[in-house]
């Protein structure tokens, strides 16, 4: 049985790693600031380093996903109990995985725990579902699309009062962009040379931003902060669900691994699922929910990374999906290019998460008690 749960909780650290590892760096992507490659790379490395030190910042989370007062402490750390919780939870997130849709780790977990409780149990405590999961999971996605939708038009406002516009670019070969103005009926004019400018596919436009700031270029600083965002994001994310998985491993000491060990393990087997598996949810993630720039991906990174690292930091069960796909949302409500059909689909995946996670794990629950 230790063995099993061992595997168990890698396989939920994969799944997680498919489904999750991405969404850092989805606006990078997603406003074609670099490529999927080179996205996917800063992911993995970012995430593997927020996991690394969640050794010795977000032990509190380990306590929480135990289950300890949520269920009857005999339970806690009851290897038949832990394997319901995580086969539920990881076969929940795999499913969302290969069709795409973005979901929280967190939200099926609790699912989990709520499911396999009931069976081995037959009540678990609502007070402490509602209390400590339910009220942090349900607003944190409404705090995040707020703040984005305050923050994005103060930086919008702080640009142009430092002179800084944003201008459309067509790519017209390797490391060679020409600036265009978009007119009224469509058609674009070479700003340097007035002449029409034609491209066989709208992607192939982006935004650039035009102006310096304090003498440098504004579009390289905005690079490198919407970058160096995106690995906040990322290490939040390995620090946040690590240790929620690692909750998992309580009986590795009896396999003989430590605490750290045991989140190396978690670490690696999160940054491979990422790599081999995360192209679906990139895709959603990326171009599907709202049409984004430099600084929109920007704004919405920086309020995911702050809310998650608070959250892990003080152990309160947040989803890094709800937050980044709140500040998404929150874009796409103040520019008004989200696309709301798909957000819709996102909002009933959620709902449909916990139950599902609870009926996994419900049904592993009965057959190994």
């Amino acid at each position: 049985m230790m063995y099993a749960l061992f595997l168990t909780v890698l396989f939920l650290a994969f799944s997680n790693g498919a489904n999750d590892n991405f969404k850092g760096v989805a606006t990078l992507f997603g406003s074609r600031t670099v490529d999927y490659r080179w996205a996917l790379g800063w992911a993995t490395v970012t995430t593997l380093g927020g996991s690394l030190a969640s050794v010795f910042l977000a032990g509190e989370l380990i306590q929480a996903f135990s289950g300890k007062g949520l269920v009857p402490d005999a339970l806690v750390g009851n290897p038949s109990f832990l394997l319901a919780v995580g086969l539920g939870a990881a076969i929940t997130v795999m499913l969302a995985t290969v069709i795409g849709m973005p979901i929280s780790t967190t939200h099926s977990l609790t699912g989990a725990l709520v499911g396999a409780g009931l069976v081995a149990n037959g009540w678990i405590h609502l007070g402490r579902l509602g209390e400590s999961f339910f009220l942090p999971l349900a607003i944190s996605p409404f705090l995040s699309f707020a703040l984005t939708a305050v923050l994005y038009p103060a930086f919008r406002k702080a640009r142009l009062a430092m002179g800084v516009e944003r201008e459309m670019c067509v790519c017209l070969e390797e490391g060679a962009v020409e600036s265009v103005q978009v007119q009224p009926d469509g058609t674009m004019l070479s700003t340097a040379t007035g002449m029409a400018v034609t491209v066989g596919q709208q992607d192939w436009c982006e935004e650039q931003y035009r102006g310096h700031v304090m003498g440098f270029d504004a579009q390289r600083i905005l690079d490198g902060f919407h970058f160096l965002s995106a690995g906040m994001v990322g290490f939040a994310r390995g620090l946040n669900d690590t240790p929620k998985i690692v909750a998992l491993m309580a009986v590795g000491v009896g396999l003989g691994f430590s605490l750290p060990l045991s989140m190396v393990f978690v670490g690696l087997a999160m940054a491979i699922g990422g790599l081999l598996s995360a192209k679906k949810v990139a895709a959603t993630m990326s171009g599907q929910i709202v049409d984004m720039n430099h600084g929109q991906g920007f704004t919405a990174n920086l309020v995911t990374a702050f809310l998650v690292m608070v959250a892990s930091r003080f152990g309160v069960p947040v989803s890094t999906t709800h937050v980044s796909c709140g500040s998404l949302f929150g874009l796409g409500a103040v520019t008004g290019t989200g696309r709301w059909r798909m957000i819709r689909t996102i909002l009933l995946a959620w709902v449909v998460t916990l139950p599902m996670a609870a009926f996994w794990a419900a049904g592993v629950a009965f057959f190994v008690y």
